[in-house]
């Protein structure tokens, strides 16, 4: 347990530092002093690393916007809360956030055989997002239109599509016409 944790998290800082392309299971045995058998012993591949680190993610994700959203007092200021630290989240650690939702970990999502961290993170957004879906309103659907907003304007800021300036504004106009409060 312990070399899969060294491993993931060797994985992870090679991909903050480089990029995924440069995290490969040469350069990783390499830095941990593992020799490239060892690693095979507890990963197949590169793909189930970046599982690993998604799964690894999800549960940090769920964890601060859980945070997030205890701090802030009422519904609209939990939902502005909760929707900074999802956007956090993917600007602080864009590897992590790439592993989650933009490579191939071998994860299945919305689905009976989705990993419990990556349930945990959308019962973190619907745990919040509940309380604003507004009457009639399915809360589960209503998350994943508010999430699917939320990846976009990460990704679309990650990308330098989308005036950094204007970042603040956007999330007010994200809670103020998707929440009902």
């Amino acid at each position: 347990m312990a070399r899969e944790r060294l491993i993931v998290a060797t994985a992870r800082e090679l991909a903050e530092e480089q990029g995924w392309d440069a995290v490969t299971t040469r350069r990783l045995a390499e830095r941990i002093e593992y020799s490239q058998p060892v690693l095979y012993s507890h990963f197949r591949g590169k793909r189930e690393i970046i599982g690993a680190v998604a799964l690894e993610g999800a549960t940090e994700m769920a964890a601060a916007m859980r945070a997030a959203a205890a701090a802030a007092d009422g519904p609209r200021a939990r939902v502005t809360a909760l929707a900074r630290a999802y956007l956090d989240f993917a600007a602080r650690g864009p590897a992590v956030y790439d592993a989650l939702f933009r490579l191939d970990g071998g994860l299945v999502f919305a689905d009976e055989e989705t990993p419990q961290p990556l349930k945990d993170a959308f019962a973190a957004l619907l745990e919040t997002l509940d309380e604003v879906a507004g009457d009639g309103v399915d809360p589960g659907l209503f998350t994943e239109v508010f999430w699917a907003a939320l990846h976009g304007l990460a990704t679309l800021s990650r990308a330098g599509r989308l005036l950094p300036e204007d970042a603040e504004r956007r999330v007010e106009l994200l809670v103020d016409r998707l929440a009902v409060v």
